[in-house]
């Protein structure tokens, strides 16, 4: 179990997470897709196709990111 941290970024806005939460990589890797869900599916002007999501440990290095247009999947 290490303590993770999922930030979003675009090239315009950052949003931090600083609470940060206790899990192994599994369950971070379903809580970084379930984030990206529940923005995705928030109401909002937000072109969520550049976001991407950052799970990085205590020590700010990043262990993997997650593209929200991978969740999006691809335009029609």
């Amino acid at each position: 179990m290490a303590e993770l941290y999922f930030h979003c970024s675009d090239t315009k806005h950052v949003l931090i997470d600083e609470c940060g939460h206790t899990m192994d990589l599994a369950e971070a890797r379903q809580h970084a897709e379930g984030l990206v869900r529940a923005l995705i599916m928030t109401p909002s002007e937000e072109d969520w196709r550049l976001w991407i999501l950052h799970v990085a440990d205590d020590l700010g290095n990043e262990i993997f990111a997650l593209p929200f247009a991978s969740v999006l999947g691809k335009l029609h």
